[in-house]
């Protein structure tokens, strides 16, 4: 103990006792770091356990950013200790970091928060997920308006005037507005998307305009990101949605069936059972929507056949179901005119020769 005290003595003799004033607050930082570490651990996993996730999400944000201001705080104190003795030029900026320092992990905590947020409403535990589009749509502007934020109030703790950075802002909007119409154009162009909702992530786009055709993976700011399919991504302007129709298939009630089916001139007699037959089955199929349009009808003299076409509407807007519900359809009108001793036409022709005419080879005589 005697030691000890000595060695105190000493430092202060020799005026190094700041030495250890700066070691011991930074061992205590690095004690409180990591005490602040396991409580938040432990805080987590209690959080895991409830039903609600949004106090998962404020712990979460929150672990990263309470670790490094620990730190912050820690190491800028045993800065301006050190700045008392020595008056070090640098280190006199201790208290400006730690104000920078301070807004800038309260923006990432605010960034974090809001990227957990959205992971929620996308994936929640229990109901039905929030629209992506939606989601991501907010998700963007938040993120926007906290970095803004953020750069504001440090401009205005390192001693600039925002007020004049605003104004000049209105009088330089101009000049970036004629010098970037195109990327302006293309984020009001999302702007809209996220309005007017014609699509949403996930949607199966195509346009009758141009060749764009694909699944919605990504609306950015100032591209939209879709899947074509044939698995190739196609990056397309916003800008482009506002000058171009776009049809949403995705949004379809049901799908249609539409269908001309020839059958022989020798068997014009058997059309009318026929029809009605197909008929029948079109009504009492269970993946035939009965309260859209219906019609079986013969409606043509063809060159090789008579005509009757089938006009009805699946149930299953499922792309690849509708094709099994489709196939079943006609091999079950296939089944029908062969039930009714009838056979479906293909391209015939028919030479009527005059009497007398023999077109056999060779000596007739």
């Amino acid at each position: 103990m005697d030691q000890i005290q000595n060695w105190f003595q000493q430092l202060a003799a020799s005026g190094n006792l700041w030495l250890l004033e700066v070691f011991l607050v930074v061992f205590i930082t690095l004690l409180l770091a990591a005490f602040v570490r396991r409580i938040l651990s432990t805080i987590v996993k209690h959080a895991h356990k409830t039903r609600n996730r949004w106090d998962d999400t404020i712990v979460e944000a929150a672990m990263a950013p309470v670790r490094w201001l620990i730190w912050l705080v820690g190491l800028c104190w045993a800065a301006e200790i050190a700045h008392d003795v020595t008056e070090e030029s640098l280190l006199k900026y201790a208290d400006s970091v730690l104000r920078i320092g301070i807004i800038v992990l309260l923006t990432w905590f605010l960034v974090r928060l809001v990227k957990f947020g959205e992971q929620n409403f996308l994936k929640p535990e229990q109901g039905k997920p929030t629209d992506p589009t939606t989601v991501m749509a907010v998700g963007k502007l938040l993120r926007i308006a906290i970095i803004i934020t953020a750069a504001l109030v440090l401009l205005q703790s390192m001693g600039y005037s925002i007020s004049g950075v605003l104004a000049f802002g209105g009088v330089g909007g101009i000049a970036v507005g004629f010098a970037a119409k195109d990327l302006l154009a293309n984020f009001f162009g999302g702007l809209m998307v996220y309005l007017d909702r014609p699509f949403k992530v996930g949607d199966w786009v195509r346009s009758p305009d141009k060749e764009i055709e694909g699944t919605v993976e990504e609306i950015g700011l100032r591209l939209t990101r879709i899947r074509t399919f044939d698995k190739r991504p196609l990056y397309v302007p916003n800008q482009t949605f506002t000058q171009i129709s776009v049809e949403n298939p995705s949004r379809m009630l049901n799908r249609r069936i539409y269908e001309t089916i020839g059958v022989r001139y020798d068997d014009a007699d058997k059309m009318q059972g026929i029809v009605e037959k197909v008929r029948e089955m079109l009504e009492q199929h269970d993946e035939i929507d009965s309260e859209q349009t219906l019609i079986v009808n013969f409606n043509a003299f063809a060159d090789s056949s008579l005509n009757f076409f089938i006009y009805t509407f699946t149930k299953t807007v499922n792309w690849v179901h509708y094709h099994k519900v489709k196939q079943d359809v006609l091999l079950k009108v296939l089944e029908i005119v062969a039930a009714e001793g009838a056979e479906c036409a293909f391209p015939t022709q028919t030479l009527h020769l005059p009497e007398g005419i023999d077109l056999r080879g060779g000596d007739s005589r």
